[in-house]
């Protein structure tokens, strides 16, 4: 980013060394506060560089997404977070799972970052008139409903409609049942998983995929709440979690998005998680920089 003339201005936090909840935010010098609600985490791990964009500090964010890292607190400030297809950016994750990852709240943004940092980007797709004619709704994805919280659901359900209508698509509810991925997650991202458990893995990993691809045969793009809850305390999240419909999307590599859908009653922002086709990048992100506002700079009062 730096080559193509971006100015870095410094490092923002990710949880320290040994936190169990990583969207926490929680350092060693104290926990990273949420740009509109400093008593609630912004979401992690990027949960810096989540606030640093809400704050208006910065215009543009790189993180890593390995289980919704960007997408949480993208959609925990109230900007906008992409990851790529898996593949399409070099990642030093040796599972595979993580991947580079930007934060925005332009979305006219995301293509310069795009541009620059995945090697086979092809700007003349992204600037061609977007086939996407059909998108799918899901709350839990089939799994995710010990979990959610309703009224999340319903201000990203309304975000999906309000997408579909300014961009001309079709929202469906085919009743999305996709396997739970999170033993395989943890599985493959554990350095003591035993043979067996890899082998048990890779097949639950393969039955998701496969609902995955079957489901996009009739849609263009799946929309989810980009977390069934909204943001914890700095106390952590207990027994909820967060990652439940974002992590899924590392497992199977598909590009996704959050963008911001509104706010709960009580502040806290809500987001609503777009995902595309794989290698489906360019359409995914001229589909937001179409038809998704930038997102507004939290207001100074909200601010710790």
């Amino acid at each position: 980013m730096i080559h193509a003339g971006a100015v870095a201005i410094g490092t923002t936090t990710v949880p320290g060394p040994g936190t169990r909840h990583q969207t926490w935010g929680h350092t060693d010098r104290g926990p990273t506060r949420n740009p509109w609600r400093p008593d609630l985490s912004p979401g992690g791990s990027s949960a810096g560089a989540a606030a640093a964009v809400a704050a208006g500090i910065v215009a543009l964010s790189c993180g890593s997404d390995g289980a919704g890292s960007v997408r949480i607190p993208a959609a925990w400030c109230h900007v906008i977070g992409f990851k790529p297809t898996t593949g399409r950016a070099p990642t030093s994750d040796p599972t595979g799972l993580a991947v580079p990852g930007v934060l925005v709240r332009d979305p006219t943004l995301l293509q310069h970052w795009a541009a620059t940092v995945l090697p086979d980007w092809s700007p003349q797709v992204g600037t061609s008139p977007s086939p996407l004619t059909t998108a799918a709704w899901s709350a839990t994805l089939g799994y995710a409903g010990p979990h959610l919280d309703p009224e999340v659901a319903g201000i990203a359900e309304r975000a999906a409609q309000a997408v579909c209508a300014r961009a001309g698509l079709t929202l469906s509810r085919p009743g999305v049942t996709l396997t739970d991925p999170e033993r395989a997650w943890t599985t493959l991202r554990s350095t003591s998983s035993s043979a067996a458990e890899l082998r048990h893995a890779q097949l639950s990993r393969r039955d998701h995929n496969t609902r995955l691809a079957a489901l996009f045969q009739s849609a263009d793009l799946l929309l989810t709440p980009t977390t069934p809850g909204r943001a914890h305390g700095h106390d952590g999240p207990g027994d909820h979690l967060s990652v439940a419909l974002t992590w899924g999307i590392n497992l199977s590599g598909h590009p996704a998005a959050s963008v911001p859908a509104g706010f709960t009653t009580d502040g806290c922002p809500v987001g609503l998680q777009i995902i595309a086709r794989p290698r489906a990048d360019e359409l995914l992100l001229r589909l937001l920089d179409d038809h998704i506002p930038a997102a507004p700079i939290a207001p100074p009062l909200s601010r710790p």
